[in-house]
């Protein structure tokens, strides 16, 4: 039993100081003994190591979440990304958490690459005393949904690593099952802490933790969950004539918004449907739409408004077709749900939303809340941020592609691109976020060439590059392939970029316009015409960005990056590959592709 120091009646305090002492003494050895106490009985616990593989962040961001918690529980705990680690690192731990997304078409994202390739490579049974649990993280609106988190659990396994808890699949609004997944994962490792208990032998030391992350992540005071509204100040069309699409610069003010971004960051737009689709269900369903419905993380709200603001109701998805069919007990829609029917239910899927589903198969729903309950949240729209944050104070520009097209004896539109184009006009307000790119950022020595590879509004980042390498002096070459279908018509930005051109810091500008010659041409094409100069620009040291569609545009130009590797390095196919991985190991190979 511990005494609580005496204080003398001739110590040097006044009495306000003697009696706060006092009280701060008496509390401080109460607690003592039961510390501990608890200390002597509890086992050693246990050393974990929390992995992520993130692109945008998201990743990184919960697996900080789970971290923190964890050691509050009294784990020891070691944050990393994957990007650090080597398959043989990875099977040397104990614990292992793996948070994964999912990027472009099913993959890793970029820098982790290299570790899953080597990885994969693996054929024996190394895992046996790897315990491991993985988060998978993706978009369901991707046909390769959280594709990397899935391969990544299955190899683990089939390495013969122990699974801690079973994986949970995550779309991109992830909280609920996150949350279900840590409850899941948290309990089964207090059951092992529980269970050594009885076997000192399996205690672990406490001391340090090589690897743990220290740096604190820059606070936002304007997130997702708290966006800025910011009024657009500017808004007009990059497209001329009678181009075939419609292509926007948008800017929003944000002046005296917390909202610090570097070139290569997102602007994240929280969306709103179209009104009148919103009509459009309320009278196919023959709901009011003053009636309240609850919202899981909103409370209650009035159903015009949920559909507005609040669910997504353009697009379907496989759980969209089960909650529909399950309530209704609907055999056509069950007989599209059966495994050997997957090709016939993505075709009934694409190009349709909830409209097309209550009147293909009517009078199923008859509550407005199993309406709201079976549509996933309406997700924020991400769109590369265009300007310069040291060329444009306090503003954001954006590029964007107005979406639209017919499907189905229907017209689609874009959520968040219509909205913009068609009903917020200047002065008025939309919430936006910052989504930090910490993979897309510019060289951090100023005279380093880079070599920028951006068709349609992929040029987005770049023209922000170009403005920020000015801004700040930056003596490095800038090299640009643009692309486009013509152009008369869709040469976006063209007057700023044939003035950097002309004034050179713009260093060379090749143009890949597909529709104005007989047969079609691509930014890849123009990259393998000058392949002996790009591979020049490559050994001075150049680092490569890529951004734009993820399907096709950014594999091309991958394999047009391994041809001028192996035609004028004279490389093989396989010491190709080994100098394109260099490049991402060394930085310098850059992807934001989607």
């Amino acid at each position: 039993m511990q005494t609580v120091p005496f204080i003398p009646d001739n110590a040097p305090f006044t009495p306000e100081q003697r009696g706060w002492l006092k009280g701060f003494l008496a509390g401080l050895y109460s607690q003592a003994p039961a510390t501990i106490a608890t200390q002597q009985e509890q086992p050693a616990s246990l050393k974990i190591a929390v992995l992520y593989a993130s692109q945008s962040g998201t990743a990184e961001g919960l697996a900080r979440k789970l971290t923190k918690e964890m050691k509050a529980r009294g784990f020891v705990v070691a944050l990393n990304s994957l990007e650090g680690y080597t398959p043989s690192a990875l099977m040397a731990e104990s614990y292992a958490i793996l948070i994964a997304s999912t990027y472009g078409d099913g993959e890793a994202p970029d820098a982790v690459r290299p570790f899953y390739e080597q990885l994969c490579l693996q054929h024996f049974p190394c895992g046996q005393n790897l315990n491991y649990a993985v988060l998978a993280l993706g978009d369901s609106n991707y046909e390769q949904f959280c594709r990397f988190g899935i391969d990544l659990d299955n190899k683990l396994a089939s390495l013969s690593a122990n699974r801690i808890c079973a994986r949970i699949d995550c779309d991109v609004d992830l909280d609920e099952a996150f949350a279900q997944w840590k409850v899941t994962l948290l309990t089964r490792l207090d059951e092992i802490v529980a269970a050594r208990t009885n076997h000192p032998s399996h205690s672990v030391s406490n001391s340090g933790e090589p690897g743990t992350s220290t740096a604190k992540p820059k606070v936002l005071t304007h997130t997702r969950e708290t966006p800025f509204f910011a009024p657009v100040v500017d808004k007009r069309a990059l497209t001329h004539g009678v181009s075939t699409k419609l292509t926007l610069h948008v800017a929003f003010n944000v002046t005296g918004a917390n909202l610090a971004y570097e070139a290569g960051d997102s602007c994240g737009v929280v969306p709103q449907n179209d009104p009148r689709l919103v009509e459009e269900i309320l009278h196919a369903l023959k709901f009011e739409g003053s009636v309240d419905v609850d919202l899981p993380k909103s409370g209650s709200a009035k159903l015009y408004h949920a559909l507005l603001n609040h669910v997504q109701i353009t697009r379907l998805s496989r759980k969209i077709i089960e909650a529909y069919a399950t309530i209704g007990k609907c055999q056509p829609l069950f007989n599209l749900l059966a495994p050997d029917q997957q090709s016939h239910l993505d075709k009934y899927i694409h190009g349709r939303g909830v409209i097309d589903l209550v009147e293909d198969y009517p009078g199923v729903l008859r509550e407005p809340a199993d309406l709201i309950a079976m549509l996933p949240s309406l997700s924020p729209r991400l769109y590369s941020i265009s300007s310069s944050p040291s060329a444009h104070a306090n503003e954001i520009h954006t590029t964007i592609a107005v979406v639209r097209y017919g499907s189905h004896n229907r017209e689609r539109h874009g959520v968040c691109s219509t909205l913009l184009s068609e009903r917020r006009g200047i002065g008025e307000s939309l919430p936006i976020y910052i989504q930090p790119n910490k993979r897309f950022r510019l060289p951090s020595d100023p005279s380093v060439p880079i070599i920028m590879i951006g068709p349609g509004t992929g040029i987005a980042p770049f023209r922000s590059f170009l403005h920020e390498r000015r801004a700040l002096g930056h003596v490095g070459r800038n090299w640009l392939f643009f692309g486009e279908r013509s152009a008369a018509t869709d040469f976006l930005y063209r007057d700023e970029l044939q003035s950097m051109q002309a004034e050179g810091h713009l260093t060379r500008l090749d143009l890949a316009f597909s529709r104005d010659q007989h047969h079609k041409i691509y930014v890849q094409d123009k990259m393998l015409e000058q392949a002996q100069t790009f591979w020049q620009w490559l050994q001075d040291g150049a680092s490569v960005y890529v951004c734009g569609d993820a399907s096709h545009m950014a594999k091309d130009v991958d394999r047009a990056l391994h041809t001028i590797a192996e035609q004028q390095g004279q490389l093989d196919g396989e010491a190709a590959a080994e100098y394109i991985r260099e490049l991402k190991d060394e930085d310098r190979y850059h992807r934001d592709v989607y």
